[in-house]
């Protein structure tokens, strides 16, 4: 069940060696994919590191016994080309990094060093997207990159945080992105 404000989420539980384990997002990433294509519910992993984990607490080896967090999480179908692939912790759109148009769609609140969403959450049943406006100059990319590192790239005239259900991203006629997102869409163990 997709969180609430206020309310717990996740539940500590001991692992018990029957979930495959994987180590970081991009394993996760493929996981998901692999099931997703096949038309298949996206069965229950452990997961050791990576953006997601760390959003969530945790980031850190699992051995039999070891106490876990167990959440649920959202995936995100991303729609481009008469394709679809699926997302869990982050994507990034872009033309160019210091012009053009730039969006970050986030699952998870970190993107490596940068924390992106401050406030992305999970399970929320959403995705944060942050859009880079296009006449945000070189100088001013560089200086919120900066301070992504430490979350306060946040407000700016030419950053836009949005937290939505699904979107359409454009990036001229040619390339355009749909995000949807699947509520409660995987069952995540979490090492604290």
């Amino acid at each position: 069940m997709t969180i609430r404000k206020g309310e717990p989420w996740g539940e500590a539980v001991a692992v018990d060696g029957s979930r495959p384990v994987l180590a970081d997002d991009v394993a996760l990433h493929h996981w998901v994919n692999e099931h997703r294509r096949a038309a298949s519910a996206i069965p229950a992993v452990t997961l050791l590191g990576g953006d997601l984990a760390r959003t969530c607490g945790g980031g850190h080896a699992a051995t039999v016994g070891t106490t876990v967090t167990r959440v649920t999480v959202d995936v995100v179908r991303v729609e481009f080309a008469e394709r679809a692939v699926w997302m869990t912790s982050h994507l990034v759109a872009r033309r160019g990094w210091w012009s053009g148009q730039v969006a970050l769609a986030m699952n998870a609140q970190f993107w490596g060093i940068y924390d992106v969403a401050p406030r992305s959450h999970p399970n929320d049943g959403r995705v944060d997207v942050l859009e880079v406006d296009s006449a945000m100059s070189r100088r001013a990319r560089l200086q919120a990159r900066t301070r992504a590192r430490s979350g306060t790239h946040l407000p700016h005239p030419y950053l836009h945080m949005r937290s939505v259900r699904e979107i359409d991203l454009s990036f001229g006629h040619a390339q355009q992105l749909r995000l949807v997102v699947e509520p409660d869409a995987l069952e995540v163990d979490i090492c604290a």
